[in-house]
């Protein structure tokens, strides 16, 4: 079983904006690090003027607070560093509750592969304050890149219809660890396979490869080259024909093909990665078929994401497999999910009780959901109708009725008879895991089944159907009169 820490070896502590530190410092400093704080993190909109976003990156998550420790040379960068006055800015009794800082907090997440809404909490942590703040930049990164992308990938992947998608963009992507994770991520959302071999050996996933046009240029000529290839890699031969013409490249690789034949193996298929792939396409299906080798795939590549390839569809493509890497590890379209980390309540020790924390803002959209939040999913005869978010030391009445965060005239009532579902699984209690993240297989295979219990409006690529999702009524008065209250007025 692939363990993510093995590409982490070095502390991460530090992984960290240096204003939590600072917060942290000033809470030790004010003999506040018996309070505890409730931390949710969400994100404001979908990517990709989408309907829905794919939850990601928790088994990261996971190991990053099981293993995060401040060590010897954390400490003394942190103990170098100065203020505006030149003093010394972290004292040395906080660099030692620093180095016997235990994450004693409760974790709660959505399972990967989750498809997930704005405003709805993807991880939850409570607990003091101190490993609370400090986790926060660090969650936000994993969890706001891989759920990007793989969102990215389940739609590249509902635009492929079934066909299987190949993850190519290490090359392109936002550096070596934005490339494992990104391989990860697309994996989770539906990639069948990875170029990116560090990432098989790291996560289990399946790779896949083709050759070069190097390799084609490196020989005398287009034959030589398909030939030398066929006969290294007999079971693997997917030849790249556009080196210098693509339908004579066709007919060169069914020539490597019936060699292939004559030594009882079977080509694999070609790579189309420049040109009218949809005219293309039709072409090397007709001149493969007519040579006899109907099952030979056709894989495209070159520049692909989910509109371009619903458009070749739509043309009568006969593509059978994609290659798409730079629009997909980069998340084309949206340069980041924009998740935030807010406080929503705060509480005297553990056995205080959670007192609810509004921020307000004149733009709605910022003004934070209150209180220790869980999200319950409903659905009727097999299919998902609506979510719910309400507070959970309250509960959630049957029925109940839910408004929209964002326009509380838009609201939904839920019949009490609808079955439902509690998003957020337990993953740390008091610093202790109780989570055992799936394998990523599993995982990916959560993703499919999620998004076929979806109306078909909450997947489509424009003007996509807003799936229900609100606050629970109770929940909505009580964010309501925090917010009057913080404003002054009389409630």
């Amino acid at each position: 079983m692939p363990v993510p820490s093995q590409l982490y070896r070095p502390s991460l502590a530090l992984l960290t904006d240096f204003y939590e530190l600072t917060m942290a410092y000033a809470a030790w400093k004010s003999g506040l690090t018996r309070k505890e704080a409730c931390f949710t993190l969400s994100f404001r909109k979908n990517p990709f003027a989408g309907g829905f976003s794919v939850a990601a990156g928790l088994e990261h998550v996971v190991d990053f607070v099981q293993h995060l420790r401040f060590d010897a040379e954390d400490l003394a960068f942190l103990g170098a560093q100065k203020g505006i006055d030149g003093q010394t800015l972290f004292e040395r009794g906080f660099l030692d509750a620093l180095a016997a800082l235990e994450l004693d907090v409760d974790v709660d997440a959505m399972p990967e592969g989750t498809v997930v809404f704005p405003h709805e909490p993807l991880v939850r942590v409570a607990g003091p304050i101190v490993p609370a703040m400090i986790l926060e930049t660090a969650l936000l990164a994993i969890v706001n890149f891989q759920t990007l992308v793989a969102t990215k990938a389940a739609r590249v992947c509902l635009a492929a219809r079934g066909e299987p998608v190949i993850e190519f963009g290490l090359r392109r992507a936002q550096g070596i660890d934005g490339g494992l994770a990104a391989s990860r991520a697309a994996y989770v959302g539906g990639c069948a396979a990875t170029s990116n071999t560090l990432a098989g050996r790291l996560y289990g996933i399946p790779v896949r490869g083709t050759h070069a046009h190097s390799w084609v240029m490196l020989h005398g000529d287009e034959r030589e080259a398909f030939m030398a290839y066929a006969r290294a890699l007999p079971a693997n031969c997917v030849f790249l024909v556009d080196t210098y013409g693509t339908l004579s490249g066709i007919d060169h690789a069914i020539e490597a093909g019936r060699w292939l034949r004559s030594q009882g193996k079977e080509m694999v298929g070609i790579r189309l990665d420049s040109g009218d792939l949809a005219w293309l396409s039709v072409q090397a299906r007709r001149k493969l078929d007519d040579a006899g080798f109907p099952k030979a795939v056709i894989l495209a590549s070159n520049e692909l994401d989910e509109h371009v390839i619903q458009s070749l569809k739509d043309q009568g493509a006969t593509i059978s497999m994609w290659g798409v890497g730079t629009r997909l590890v980069t998340g084309m379209g949206d340069g980041a999910l924009g998740g935030v980390y807010k406080l929503g309540a705060v509480r005297d020790g553990p056995e205080g009780r959670w007192q609810p924390r509004v921020k307000v803002s004149d733009q709605t959209a910022k003004t934070n959901i209150p209180g220790v939040l869980q999200v319950r999913r409903f659905l009727r005869g097999g299919e998902f109708v609506a979510d719910a978010i309400y507070e959970e030391g309250v509960g959630i009445p049957a029925p109940c009725v839910i408004l929209d965060p964002l326009d509380p005239l838009r609201r939904k009532e839920l019949e009490a008879d609808l079955a439902g579902e509690d998003l957020l699984v337990p993953v740390f209690r008091r610093g202790r895991r109780v989570y055992d993240p799936p394998p990523l297989p599993d995982v990916r295979a959560r993703t499919a089944a999620q998004l076929g219990r979806f109306h078909a409006g909450v997947k489509r690529f424009m003007n996509p159907h807003q799936f229900p999702v609100g606050l629970e009524r109770g929940l909505h008065e009580m964010r309501a009169r925090l917010v009057l209250e913080a404003r002054g007025v009389d409630v």
